[in-house]
């Protein structure tokens, strides 16, 4: 799998910037299910964590999955509240749900002292392939 530029450029602003983590919203339904989008985002972690593992990556650099539900509906919120016309909030409202889930986790990292979120610990193992059939 051929690593896309946003992956590649996320490694470099993780070296710059000697990130100690990396944490990525995972999409679930309201009932916690996961569909295609946390597959997507599962595959684009894959890509993340091979390229930080990989050679000349940082591979003591940790990808953790947030659960990210409901923070685009916090995003709006807070974005009224703060006064953008709502028509001003398509293009900021990732940015401002993206601030809300790293803000959780530092929340959390602060006041329990554990990470929030699932560490991605790379793609799933290859299912074994199966014995042939003896005739």
């Amino acid at each position: 799998m051929e690593t896309g530029s946003d992956v590649r450029e996320l490694v470099e602003i993780v070296r710059e910037r000697e990130a100690v983590e990396v944490v990525v919203g995972l999409p679930r339904s309201l009932d916690g299910t996961e569909g295609p989008a946390a597959e997507h985002v599962r595959a684009w972690c894959a890509q993340l964590h091979q390229a930080l593992t990989g050679p000349g990556g940082i591979p003591d650099t940790p990808v953790r999955l947030v659960d990210e539900r409901l923070t685009t509906v916090d995003a709006h919120r807070g974005l009224h509240a703060s006064g953008l016309p709502g028509r001003a909030h398509r293009r900021v409202v990732d940015q401002a749900a993206a601030v809300l889930i790293l803000q959780a986790a530092i929340d959390r990292e602060r006041s329990l002292g554990e990470p929030l979120g699932e560490l991605f610990a790379g793609p799933p193992a290859r299912k074994p392939r199966r014995k042939e059939r003896r005739a």
